[in-house]
């Protein structure tokens, strides 16, 4: 379902009432300041990145979609396209739903470290450009780092015949947990901090700390960070400062402009 204005202004206030109670269990001097340093760009990103930024991927999601529908299954067909094929397309929907999200994961994985090289960081810098890291920062991402991040991790995923109407089983818990790993709270989940994202494992993936950069790169799954090198989540202490070096424009339409800038 296509968000409206009025379901995102919904949303934002809800989520705001949350997250401000949560910030205020913590000590004084953690907390951030309600107008927080980038407060009003990540508000505009709160409904570019839905209703501009969304579209964006779906048409990006499309030029992966017909050639595969072409190619594997001989034509355009939207049952197909909502119901997959194949032996996949007949497990169950959480089954399929929970192997999606592996699958997605690890090409994710792999798309985020890419991003974090050459040419393609201009665009991912964005998103680390944070310096006050909170929930409504989760939204701070270039466009077309969302729609090249969608193709190659839905690639595999229909290529092989999953039905994509299973995601949506697990779709709002997912885009909940992207929100919360970003949030200004210290949880690592305990005895489960290996196996699913937390605050402070993403946190960490955010940090200006020299110990820790290029590390944490997993969006849900910690196993593949841990399985390449690239874990990080010491014990005793928690990141403290977040942003980047790279000079990214503190505006949405700058940073929207910035990686096709030659200076």
């Amino acid at each position: 379902m296509q968000p409206t204005l009025l379901s995102l202004t919904a949303a934002f206030a809800i989520l705001f009432v949350v997250f401000r109670a949560l910030d205020f269990l913590r000590p004084a001097e953690r907390r951030l300041p309600v107008l927080r340093r980038g407060f009003f760009t990540d508000a505009a990103y709160w409904f570019f990145t839905p209703l501009v930024g969304e579209t964006v991927k779906r048409i990006a999601l499309l030029v992966v979609i017909v050639p595969i529908a072409v190619v594997v299954w001989d034509r355009v067909d939207r049952d197909l396209i909502l119901n997959g094929f194949g032996p996949f397309s007949r497990l169950p929907l959480i089954v399929q739903a929970v192997l999606m999200l592996i699958i997605g994961d690890f090409m994710g994985y792999w798309m985020h470290r890419f991003f974090h090289r050459g040419r393609a960081w201009k665009f991912h810098a964005i998103h680390h450009s944070s310096v006050d890291l909170d929930w409504l920062s989760s939204l701070r991402m270039h466009p077309l780092n969302e729609a090249l991040m969608a193709i190659v991790t839905a690639t595999p995923i229909l290529a092989l015949g999953f039905a994509p109407v299973a995601y949506t089983i697990v779709a709002p818990t997912i885009t909940l947990l992207s929100i919360l790993i970003h949030a200004n709270v210290d949880w690592d989940w305990g005895p489960f901090r290996t196996v699913i994202a937390s605050p402070r494992f993403h946190r960490w993936h955010h940090t200006t700390e020299a110990d820790a950069r290029d590390k944490n790169f997993a969006g849900l799954l910690p196993i593949w960070d841990i399985l390449f090198g690239t874990y990080y989540m010491p014990n005793d202490r928690v990141p403290e400062s977040f942003g980047t070096d790279t000079p990214v424009p503190t505006t949405l339409w700058g940073q929207i402009l910035f990686p096709f800038r030659t200076r």
